[in-house]
């Protein structure tokens, strides 16, 4: 039940949503087309609304039918701790449907003569799965803690904080500790981590070493270099070597 399983849930239920949006359009799927979402009104009178879009109105409808069948196909005990995770679960799924939804955009190709662009055709394009996995990190970023009720549903653990929406992340449990080793939660800790010293990120020592410290070492890296093209055809270049300090975690 912690933030990472959420992540986890609303990554996989955007995917599907993805997927079956793009095998729509692509053809790929007897039991939907290409998109059927009415004319954007902010859309220039003059450009044609039609080519073949990304349906992404399907995508949204059978992925939740689909990721949610899992949860929704058990009875749990009103306030029980099942009952959370499977409310946190469908609240994460529909967080990560709706990010793929929202992402999605108006796409335009240019006709006319000598790419003149005096006309346009546009159509509902899904934006690139990264970007909708950076939306979803910035949700896991900022979950919200939830506890079960005796009514049988999610509240906030700290009042202070505003309700979470449809299309932000919940968890239920504290994250495990991801700095030792933990077979149960699969955590491999980060002894021996190869560390930036220089950094304040999430990839320098002073966090992924979760304050343990850590051990310098010189090694001997092998480049490619001075590169040089020859007629005709291949490149070719030397090899050099060069000491470099670096860091892992004690």
């Amino acid at each position: 039940g912690s933030r990472e399983t959420a992540f986890t849930y609303a990554v996989s239920a955007a995917g599907v949503v993805n997927a079956i949006s793009r095998a729509c359009r692509e053809g790929e799927l007897s039991s939907c087309g290409c998109s059927r979402t009415a004319r954007p009104k902010d859309l220039p009178r003059d450009w044609l609304w039609g080519g073949c879009g990304d349906n992404v109105e399907y995508g949204y409808r059978f992925a939740k039918e689909f990721v949610d069948a899992k949860e929704r196909e058990k009875n749990y005990v009103r306030g029980s701790e099942e009952q959370a995770r499977m409310l946190m679960n469908l609240q994460n799924n529909e967080a990560g449907r709706r990010a793929v939804y929202k992402l999605a955009d108006v796409a335009c190709k240019c006709h006319g003569v000598s790419g003149s662009c005096s006309l346009k055709t546009c159509w509902l394009q899904l934006a690139d799965f990264r970007k909708v996995g950076d939306l979803l990190k910035e949700k896991y970023d900022s979950a919200a803690a939830m506890r079960i009720s005796r009514k049988g549903k999610l509240e906030l653990v700290n009042n202070r904080f505003n309700m979470p929406t449809q299309e932000d992340l919940v968890y239920v449990d504290p994250s495990p500790d991801y700095c030792l080793r933990n077979e149960t939660t699969g955590s491999l800790g980060t002894q021996g981590r190869l560390c930036n010293k220089t950094s304040e990120g999430m990839d320098g020592c002073e966090l992924m070493c979760c304050g343990r410290g850590y051990d310098q070492f010189k090694s001997v890296q092998v480049e490619r270099c001075h590169c040089k093209f020859h007629w005709c055809c291949y490149v070719k270049c030397k090899k050099c070597t060069e000491i470099v300090d670096q860091y892992v975690c004690k």
